[in-house]
């Protein structure tokens, strides 16, 4: 179980966040619905979406990264 207050944790979370965003920017009635406000709450999503499609390559390698980290030191 992972503890959202813990570095790991947040780090974790950040990341599911990033991904998620990234895949709904894919997906139109998503996107309209979900990412159109960019600023605000909504704000972080669409920002996050944002980092996950531009960053794809360093998004994909930290999520490698942290299984890892998880799965052998945790």
């Amino acid at each position: 179980m992972t503890n959202a207050y813990s570095f790991e944790g947040l780090l974790i979370i950040s990341l599911l966040v990033i991904c998620t965003c990234a895949y709904m920017r894919r997906v139109p009635r998503l996107k309209q619905w979900f990412l159109s406000e960019r600023k605000g709450l909504l704000g972080v999503f669409y920002k996050a979406s944002i980092i996950g499609t531009r960053l794809h390559i360093g998004v994909a390698l930290t999520c490698s990264l942290m299984a890892f980290y998880v799965m052998i030191f945790k």
